[in-house]
């Protein structure tokens, strides 16, 4: 602790306990740290509370435990299906008050008077009046769904929403007894022939049509697809969207939507020469470039866009802009006005949606806010084909997504949701051995006590989008639901500390989500956590992760297979670190090294990931999975045997893997130091694989023999 800041008091640690802010955490390497009385402050700050003396403690913890008592009705109340559950409703001491249910229309409708429990409570004297707590009871028979809560009595008036979620989300038939495994991989690095720069929707469908049809594959997981910027320059990483409701219209395959096919012989040559210099990178071996990609499909894409419409593909496209809403609205709105005032400062009144100048934007900008709610229904119908391509190819799951865990400071989200993300702070990770300086992702997080007073709307709305056309959903950091590192605006990122958030309720409505959509819910609960949340999660119906790197026992040795949980997606790598290839060969620690990441001697760090290696290949070999000199690709199929040794309900296989790539897809802790997330698919000796090729590359093929055998063996 730094000597010029003081151990936090008794009062501030009460406040921040009341806002859910935790006074210390443990280490990865089982130490605990206390958080600095700054750190606290810092934190407090970001949510909008005033911590800079011991006077605005005392206020602050006066006006906190006041909060309840000033709502006539909770803003949100959360509930599992079959549960008991109870109400406070506040009027004035002695009033009466009538309380009652407008159920969710998607749940059959109707109404329910709610009865009074019989609890007594003390009134409180809040700002000048005596306030009362009544307690109605929430039937235990309530269907699932967002369910309208309302009072009426001579002194309060008011509504809220009641979310009854799934107790557990019950798994697909084939995964209660079976397993399904599947492929993973970054999307914008798998390219074909007809690509602009970058994979996209149509790459898509075929990679999920030809992983089912000719590997047996149950699943395909992909990078987030939210949108990133309209215009370039594009932030590359996938995890730091503008906007996580949104696609991102670089995935759109221009000759897929349907008015190219109908275009002018003019028009159609316009397209053809924006393609050009895009086509041209699809097979270099260098860093992705989604900036001419971008530029390319947007001259190409306005094209179509201006192509006259049929009238069923008009309705079509109005029915979709209807459904999204106001959100779609000022997402599209936000986009043309970063178009318009690309690299300029942005006027008086831009930033604030209620503004006249906002309002005279939409109007203003009408043209170019129906080009961008157009290029989200397109994006849309193909996801959708995505979706059932791969279904049509024999997969039982088909498109796994994947949810960021929060979106650039500079975003949509931040600019049409910014009452609800908090300022004054980012999220991030501590230390931990493998970013031994902690990590700062430069992102606002949700402000938990704002996001409870919409109901919880923008995550529903979120949570829908991404699960329309998918088979299942990937939660990136899912701990981030239970808690997120809180870094202070100025902090360096070890510098912070955990906030918690409404779990139950976070959970509660992804499950519900999830169950009206028909997917299988992946959490990744990789990192430093308390024990009880993977116990949670499991009766919650969300899947854990498991990566073999990761899984060690009490000794430090790697963890049999047998061992591993039976409720896990269950990989030998991840996006965070180099393939298998790469890692066998001690790129991890090269590539810290090179980048100065490492707190330790490289000379230490390369003798531990050594033995680390031998120790696994040791295990192989008492296992018979490797014989006493294994190649590389026979060392790579049998830590893919491993996992298949494992319970785990899915199984996921990097296609870096199995091509033979070496090159991490991302870096943490680095930012332009290291191409992250620009790298292209490619096998081990560095040449582009195509998805035109993919299925025919005889390492892919050999690694899928291995998943197929262990399947046919285990049925």
């Amino acid at each position: 602790m730094a000597a010029d800041t003081p151990e936090p008091t008794p009062d501030l640690l009460r406040l921040a306990a009341a806002y859910g802010i935790v006074p210390d955490y443990w280490a990865h390497d089982g130490t605990q740290h206390r958080v600095t009385a700054s750190t606290l402050v810092g934190v407090l700050r970001a949510l909008g509370v005033d911590a800079s003396s011991p006077e605005r403690v005392a206020l602050a913890i006066a006006h906190v435990e006041d909060m309840p008592w000033r709502r006539t009705l909770p803003p949100v109340t959360v509930v599992r299906e079959g549960r008991n559950a109870h109400v406070a409703v506040h009027v004035t001491h002695g009033d009466p008050v009538r309380v009652w249910l407008e159920l969710d229309p998607e749940a059959g409708g109707g109404r329910r008077e709610l009865p009074q429990a019989d609890v007594v409570i003390d009134p409180r004297s809040v700002d000048g009046r005596l306030v009362g707590r009544a307690t109605f009871t929430l039937p235990t028979d309530l269907p699932l769904g967002w369910h309208e809560l309302h009072a009426d009595g001579p002194s309060a008036r008011a509504r809220s929403t009641v979310v009854v979620t799934p107790q557990t989300l019950e798994l697909p038939e084939q995964l209660r007894d079976g397993r399904a495994w599947g492929f993973m991989t970054q999307l914008y690095s798998v390219r074909s022939r007809a690509s602009w720069g970058v994979g996209d929707l149509a790459d898509l469908a075929d990679l999920g049509w030809l992983a089912g049809r000719t590997c047996g594959a149950d699943f395909l997981l992909i990078n987030p697809l939210h949108a990133a910027e309209p215009v370039t320059p594009l932030t590359p990483s996938p995890y730091l969207p503008t906007t996580r409701r949104f696609v991102n219209p670089l995935y759109v395959r221009v000759e897929d939507v349907r008015e190219t096919a109908y275009l002018s012989a003019a028009d159609r040559a316009l397209v053809e020469w924006a393609s050009e210099p895009a086509r041209a990178l699809d097979t270099d071996a260098g860093p992705i470039d989604r900036d001419v990609a971008w530029d390319a499909k947007r001259s190409a894409l306005e094209v179509v866009f201006a192509a006259p419409r049929s009238a069923a593909r008009q309705a079509a496209f109005e029915d979709y802009r209807e459904d999204e809403g106001q959100g779609l609205e000022d997402f599209a709105l936000w986009c043309a006005l970063v178009e318009k005032y690309a690299g300029e400062p942005w006027p008086a009144g831009a930033q604030d949606l209620s503004s006249p100048f906002v309002e005279r934007a939409r109007t203003e900008l009408a043209d170019r806010v129906d080009f961008y709610c157009w290029l989200q229904w397109v994006a849309d119908s193909q996801l959708a084909a995505a979706q059932r391509a791969a279904h049509e190819g024999g997969m039982t799951i088909g498109i796994m997504h994947d949810l960021a865990v929060g979106v650039h400071p500079e975003g949509a989200d931040v600019w049409a949701l910014g009452d609800v993300l908090a300022t004054g702070a980012t999220v991030g990770a501590p230390p931990d051995m493998y970013n031994q300086q902690g990590q700062n992702w430069s992102q606002p997080p949700w402000h938990p006590e704002r996001l409870a007073r919409v109901g919880y709307r923008p995550y529903r709305d979120m949570l829908r989008t991404v699960l329309r056309h998918a088979g299942a959903i990937r939660i990136d950091h899912v701990i981030g639901l239970f808690r997120l590192w809180w870094i202070p605006e100025g902090a360096p990122a070890d510098q912070g500390a955990y906030v918690r958030y409404d779990h139950e309720a976070l959970v509660g409505i992804l499950a519900l989500e999830a169950h009206r959509a028909g997917a299988v819910v992946i959490g990744e609960d990789l990192g430093t956590f308390e024990p009880w949340v993977r116990d949670y999660l499991s009766d919650r119906g969300v899947l854990g992760t498991s990566v073999l790197w990761f899984e060690k026992d009490h000794a430090g040795k790697p963890l049999a297979p047998e061992e591993y949980r039976r409720l896990t997606l269950a990989s030998v790598t991840t996006h965070d670190l180099p393939p298998s290839a790469g890692y066998l060969a001690e790129e991890h620690v090269t590539i810290r090294d090179r980048l100065g990441l490492l707190s330790e001697p490289v000379e230490q760090v390369r003798r531990a990931a050594r033995a680390e290696r031998e120790q696994m290949v040791e295990a192989l070999r008492g296992r018979g999975l490797v014989g006493p000199q294994p190649s590389e690709r026979e060392t790579v199929e049998a830590l893919h045997a491993w996992v298949l040794e494992s319970p785990a309900a899915l199984v996921g296989v990097s296609l870096a893997d199995a091509v033979g790539e070496r090159r991490a897809q991302n870096q943490p802790g680095t930012d332009q130091e290291y191409p992250n997330w620009k790298v292209p698919l490619a096998d081990g000796a560095g040449q582009v694989v195509l998805v035109e090729e993919l299925f025919d590359n005889a390492r892919l093929r050999s690694l899928a023999a291995v998943l197929n055998r262990n399947r046919v063996e285990r049925g």
